[in-house]
């Protein structure tokens, strides 16, 4: 079995939203603008903890936002 990585469309579902910028999605989780350029970026997964409070936000479901890429 390869290496997983976790996948996301906060950016998307960020602009679904009224164009909802980074800074206001932070704000409504209660992180740092630079923890969502990450997270966007793919280079950080967050915690579960997290990661719900972002479907949250968005009001979907967690793998709606997030997903498994196989490598």
């Amino acid at each position: 079995m390869g290496k997983s990585l976790i996948g996301n469309h906060v950016r998307k579902l960020r602009f679904n939203q009224n164009e909802m910028t980074q800074q206001q999605l932070a704000d409504l989780v209660g992180v740092t603008r630079q923890t969502i350029v990450t997270i966007e970026k793919g280079n950080y997964s967050p915690s579960l903890e997290l990661a719900f409070r972002i479907a949250r936000a968005f009001g979907v479901a967690l793998e709606d936002v997030f997903y498994l890429e196989e490598e």
